[in-house]
């Protein structure tokens, strides 16, 4: 199910810490969908999301979720959303599978709803085999998923994860990747922060890169890597060196008229298409590291 109201408004958004402004009059408004955002440490990326998700007061301008105003409807925003943190906040008291009730029945879900809705999210994330032990006995990554489990299991509007595959193994992250996917297509937004440029490359339709308190820069992958001047032709000897490099623009039909041109004159050398990434954007943007 989609919504006609925009997911997040901001509008001239402030926050400082002390003599510090961490956050400089944000404007932003972003449709329903997969939002990541990006920026290096100290950007002032968790304080954004803790703002959104109303854990934290901001000083000036206006801040909108789900079409509700951040500051006079904060419960009705919670009953919306749901936030998972950098580290997991698990009860390592309880069970994995104890700790999915205690999140259902938190959330007003019924206990038949709360038992299915729990036994589904430890079979997706691959945690079923542990449901019935103890969390202080879980690996880093186990307590991850379960943490981003809870999270779930009220089937919220709106997802913030705030470094969701942090201390994940590859295939883990792929999980969740997964998941993250699934949700969107059931209609489910997600507003995530992430250190994995590739992550936010593979999920997000719209990436925002946020640096020195401002978004410097927002659009899809595509567009974003645009701005490091699109793609480049390389001819390459026969022993594989790059000898030439030919900038490119244009649309897909018109770079592959060009690839053709270039192989009918050029028969003795092989051609490749080099496309700029995600980090190049990030260093160009930031002029910085992503971690």
């Amino acid at each position: 199910m989609r919504y006609a109201d925009p997911l997040i408004e901001l509008d001239g958004l402030t926050k400082g810490f002390g003599d510090t402004e961490v956050l400089k009059g944000l404007d932003l408004t972003l449709p329903p969908g997969i939002h990541a955002l990006l920026g290096p440490n100290g950007a002032g990326k968790t304080t954004l999301v803790n703002i959104l998700s109303t854990l934290t007061p901001f000083d000036s301008g206006a801040a909108r979720v789900l079409g509700l105003d951040v500051r006079r409807d904060r419960k009705k925003i919670q009953g919306l959303i749901s936030l998972t943190g950098q580290y997991a906040a698990v009860d390592e008291r309880l069970t994995g599978i104890e700790n999915l009730h205690m999140m259902g029945r938190l959330f007003g879900l019924s206990r038949r709803d709360t038992a299915g809705r729990a036994a589904d999210l430890l079979d997706r994330f691959e945690l079923t085999p542990a449901a019935g032990k103890r969390v202080s006995a879980y690996s880093g990554g186990m307590r991850r998923k379960l943490d981003i489990a809870a999270g779930l299991i009220a089937r919220p509007r709106l997802i913030f994860l705030d470094e969701p595959t942090t201390g994940l193994d590859t295939r883990s992250r792929q999980t969740l990747w997964n998941e993250i996917t699934a949700l969107a297509g059931d209609g489910t937004s997600i507003f995530l922060t992430t250190q994995y440029l590739e992550e936010a490359d593979v999920l997000a339709d719209r990436i925002m890169v946020l640096n020195g308190g401002r978004i410097v820069a927002a659009g899809t992958a595509s567009q974003l890597k645009e701005r490091v001047g699109g793609s480049t032709i390389q001819l390459h000897d026969d022993q594989g060196k790059v000898t030439e490099k030919l900038a490119t623009r244009g649309s897909a039909l018109e770079i592959s008229r060009h690839l053709a041109a270039l192989a009918s004159e050029r028969p003795d050398v092989q051609i490749t298409v080099r496309r700029p990434t995600l980090d190049e954007v990030f260093l160009q943007l930031t002029g910085g590291k992503t971690s």
